[in-house]
């Protein structure tokens, strides 16, 4: 019997899902947990996989459009199946568009399903966009000698095999970027999905446009993360009334520690430490000495977390996403930078699982890098306070009590709280003990 394809429930409170796009056709082969298309929930963009290996055949939404978690949205059909297998009530009304094909006729199972792989060819596959449907197999399973020799003989006739990411792959086809034009900033050239976005135009299409006071405006609709974002940001500004407290941070130590510990990253060919990095392990540690800032309000209570869960707020396709470094509190500095470039890589690539960006307990917001001296952000509830971080500036500055001026690198930090949980005194006590780090790393060792 045909096997559903229902939109998966990724969240507890998750109703609903909008399918960004299928990677897979009507009448395609797929395999059991291959991805078959995208689908976006209020909070991340998810690749959903199949169900089962078969023909997907039954496709009951399109693109763009809202689907109710646990709704079949296509089905699965075995060798010799057809969708008149299914029960009269499960049979699926023909799509909307009169020029389909009504999806209730046979749907010819191809022979390439008998046809099986090895785990090396199958990667390399995936990795190079080449349907295994179409490569011949030298033996009894394809092998990578023959996905090898698929991909030279396209070049043979005049086609450019590209070396890119899968993501990037997947970024080019929504956008309609032919991989070919696009430099790859990767390891050896290949594309990744930055470098995608980077050569896409555009491609937001107003729904309508209005008359405003005599002037043209184009109407964008919100996507279901872009109207999460505002309905959070409102609500949080709403309800929790905001304190703000700013501190000068003195860097130079912070930079010394950090140019030691980029010479044996260096040396071990890790990426190079961050300041974002060594803030998180700074914040991390005064979080365990300030319980009350790592806090949430319940209305008739307070939870002190346990955990120090410390989310990182960072620019996506989709909008605004905060990845979470669970137990940094636990982690070297070594240990959280090379967590946040995976984390920061998959974000750009839409590649964020739902519990990437779950159980933060604190968040940090740097927008140094853009120039930024000073600000104020909003708070990401259910946390009761936000860290904003400025950029590095050398300053000069008063440094004894001889009056001796010298420039220093000062950057500036803002702590955005919650006042029905923190007063002002216990959000000062912990800048302050972010000042003691920072200024003295070593005493994170006391």
């Amino acid at each position: 019997m045909p096997v559903p394809f229902i939109m998966p429930k990724f969240d507890m409170d998750q109703e609903k899902a909008t399918i960004i796009s299928w990677s897979k056709k009507e009448g395609d082969l797929v395999t059991f947990e291959e991805s078959v298309l995208t689908v976006e929930t209020e909070k991340v963009a998810i690749d959903v996989p199949s169900p089962a290996s078969g023909i997907l055949a039954g496709i009951l939404f399109k693109d763009g459009e809202e689907v109710p978690v646990t709704k079949v949205i296509a089905y699965i059909l075995k060798e010799g199946e057809t969708l008149a297998d299914l029960p009269k009530m499960d049979l699926p009304k023909p799509p909307s568009k009169p020029e389909a094909a009504p999806v209730s006729q046979p749907v010819a199972v191809p022979q390439a399903i008998s046809v099986s792989a090895t785990p090396i060819a199958i990667r390399m596959a995936k990795e190079e966009g080449v349907d295994l449907s179409k490569v011949q197999a030298s033996g009894v399973r394809i092998t990578r000698e023959d996905v090898e020799r698929f991909i030279a003989d396209k070049k043979k006739v005049g086609r450019v095999t590209v070396a890119a990411t899968p993501a990037a792959r997947r970024v080019a086809r929504e956008n309609g970027v032919a991989l070919e034009a696009v430099s790859g900033s990767g390891p050896r050239g290949r594309v990744q999905s930055t470098d995608v976005l980077a050569a896409a135009k555009p491609r937001v299409t107003p729904l309508s446009t209005a008359q405003v006071n005599g002037r043209e405006s184009e109407i964008i609709p919100l996507t279901n993360i872009r109207r999460t974002i505002a309905e959070r940001m409102q609500k949080s500004f709403n309800e929790s009334p905001h304190i703000a407290l700013t501190v000068e941070v003195d860097m130079t130590e912070a930079e010394n520690a950090r140019k030691r510990f980029n010479v044996q990253a260096e040396k071990l060919k890790q990426p190079r430490i961050t300041v974002t990095a060594l803030m998180i392990k700074v914040v991390a540690w005064a979080l365990i000495r300030n319980p009350y800032i790592n806090a949430s309000f319940n209305g008739n209570s307070i939870s002190l977390w346990k955990d120090v869960n410390i989310g990182v707020a960072t620019a996506a396709p989709q909008g605004l996403v905060v990845p979470v470094l669970k137990g940094a509190d636990h982690l070297g500095v070594n240990e959280i930078n090379i967590r946040l470039v995976e984390l920061a890589e998959r974000a750009r690539e839409n590649r964020l699982k739902l519990e990437d960006v779950q159980g933060g307990t604190f968040t940090i917001s740097n927008l140094g890098m853009f120039g930024i001296r000073q600000f104020r952000a909003v708070i990401n509830p259910p946390e009761s306070a936000i860290l904003a971080v400025g950029s590095v500036v050398r300053t000069p500055i008063v440094v004894d009590e001889q009056d001796r001026v010298e420039v220093r690198p000062m950057m500036s930090l803002t702590i955005s709280a919650d006042h029905r949980v923190i007063d002002g005194i216990v959000a000062a006590r912990f800048l302050s003990d972010l000042v003691i780090g920072l200024e003295s790393p070593s005493m994170l060792l006391y």
